[in-house]
């Protein structure tokens, strides 16, 4: 066998990292734009550390979209309930900041 020659891998072969990257890839940017969209950049940021997170903790890689689905499902509950308190809490404040100033004032 010639050592110079080119190294050619069989046309059969189909490698599953590249493939689960690509998907990885897709799910998180496609979520992560949602997000931005909605809540802007720092909770989109924010929700692709919880996502990866969630990734992390899985047993074993998602090998197809709808496996890679069921993580975004997980986060975006998470990041829904997230937000919520969050909206409450600053509706919570608003209401009683302006219930403040709607009192009559002692003089």
């Amino acid at each position: 066998m010639n050592p110079l020659a080119r190294y050619q891998p069989s046309k059969n072969f189909n490698p599953p990292c590249p493939d689960l990257v690509t998907m990885a890839e897709r799910e998180l940017s496609a979520f992560f734009n949602v997000v931005t969209k909605a809540f802007g950049s720092e909770q989109a940021e924010i929700s692709a550390e919880d996502w990866l997170q969630e990734l992390i903790e899985t047993d074993a890689l998602p090998t197809s979209t709808r496996e890679w689905r069921s993580i975004t499902r997980k986060i975006t509950a998470k990041v829904s309930t997230r937000l919520a308190r969050r909206v409450n809490a600053s509706s919570l404040s608003s209401s009683l900041s302006s219930s403040l100033s709607t009192e009559p004032q002692i003089a």
